[in-house]
């Protein structure tokens, strides 16, 4: 039993994209190009092949925009009944490619979640965006509409490794989508990736070495791995192997530390407490609404905690929406057995771990109820041993898997 409820955020899915990369796993499609369609051709197998700076116009004639946007307020209202009285205190708009919506739909969708939801007035606010889709205008409406936070996928400003990644940008345009977002929006992150196909040591360090100049409030460092059911998983490219790839992590932590970028998340930095807010509601367990194709949500009650999971083809997503009022695939009840690894799972992705007492406000359970696995932990050297605070150590960081699965029933 619950004797509060936590913080609510809102997540938007986005699920197209003009190109997938190839080590991509999340849910997102190629757009098709309608033209060719028209033409007689088989919208199925003629995808855009299009100059990077015309994609974003194009792209957008590959999906339906006004009827997703109605799907997604659709969406949204069949969930209000579980959220009553709540107040929104971030929003996360990913995806896919976010930065695919027109000016119009993009201040559309805001509209439309600020007439449904009470919406906190220093909410974050967060989009994904492309810098293969940047155009100056249509960023300086998004910000009018109220994105007040730009995560700009970067991931290298090495062209040839852009190449290899299968991004649709080059490293110029990434530069110039930086130096514009820095002028038209409060926050700026910058996703990196390292021990990318053949990268050496200085080129991961090179890489880095550009985004910090930029200065933004915000980076976020992920290891490139071969997801299962993506391209690289089916022909894997040459990548530094597991020592490589450590000694590129400690160099890169060195330098965003001398830089003044504190580690507050496994793979998250942020320079004067810039923190993502609504990241920072999912490692700490708390609720959020999950629209769109293929979205997750976790909302809950005094009495229960339910996860639920939408339809992730977006054309059955739409169909559901429109013929029976939502696209739940699944929702799940999490049995009391369940809520101490779910728990578990994200907290200890924290730095700086948790309170101990949060355990209790956010799963309703007893900290007994995990107490042999913290023992273990704490005998394997993976736990902190301040008892009021639950909190990976330095070895537990380095083994985070190991550590999260001792609390898996």
């Amino acid at each position: 039993m619950l004797t509060s409820l936590p913080p609510l955020s809102l997540y938007v899915h986005i699920p197209w994209c003009i190109k997938k990369c190839p080590y991509c796993d999340f849910n997102s499609h190629q757009i098709k190009d309608v033209k060719e369609a028209k033409d007689g051709k088989d919208a199925k197998t003629n995808v855009i092949d299009i100059h990077p700076s015309n994609q974003a116009n194009e792209a957008n004639q590959g999906f339906d925009e006004k009827r997703y946007l109605e799907a997604l307020r659709l969406d949204l209202q069949s969930t209000l009944p579980k959220v009553w009285g709540r107040r929104i205190h971030s929003i996360f708009i990913g995806g896919g490619t976010p930065s695919l919506l027109s000016s119009a739909g993009l201040d559309q969708l805001l509209s439309d979640i600020r007439a449904l939801l009470p919406v906190n007035a220093d909410a974050e606010i967060t989009m994904e965006a492309n810098p293969g889709t940047f155009e100056i205008e249509k960023f300086k409406s998004y910000a009018q509409s109220g994105i007040n936070r730009i995560s700009l996928g970067i991931q290298s400003f090495n062209d040839e490794k852009l190449k290899a990644l299968g991004r649709i940008h080059d490293s110029a345009q990434a530069k110039a989508a930086i130096h514009a977002a820095m002028e038209l929006f409060d926050q700026v992150n910058l996703d990196l990736m390292y021990a990318l196909p053949n990268q050496t040591l200085d080129e991961a360090i090179q890489d880095l070495e550009q985004a910090l100049a930029f200065k933004t409030q915000h980076l976020s460092l992920y290891h490139l791995t071969l997801e299962p059911n993506t391209l690289f998983a089916k022909y894997p490219p040459a990548i530094p192997d597991d020592d490589s790839a450590f000694e590129m992590l400690d160099a890169l932590m060195d330098k965003l530390n001398t830089a003044g970028y504190e580690r507050y998340e496994i793979s998250a930095y942020a320079k004067n407490s810039n923190r993502c807010q609504h990241n920072m509601n999912y490692w700490k367990f708390g609720d959020y609404i999950g629209i769109g194709a293929g979205a997750h949500g976790k909302i809950s009650a005094h009495n229960q905690i339910a996860r639920q999971t939408n339809e992730r083809h977006p054309d059955t997503y739409m169909q559901k929406i429109f013929n029976q009022g939502h696209a739940l695939i699944e929702e799940r009840i999490l049995d009391k057995d369940d809520l101490p690894f779910e728990y578990m799972l994200n907290t200890l992705r924290l730095i700086d771990g948790v309170p101990t007492h949060e355990f209790k406000e956010r799963t309703g359970l007893e900290i007994s109820a995990i107490n042999g696995p913290i023992q273990q932990a704490l005998k394997k050297g993976l736990l902190d041993e301040d008892p009021s605070t639950l909190k990976a150590s330095d070895l537990g960081i380095q083994y985070l898997n190991d550590l999260q699965m001792l609390f898996l029933k």
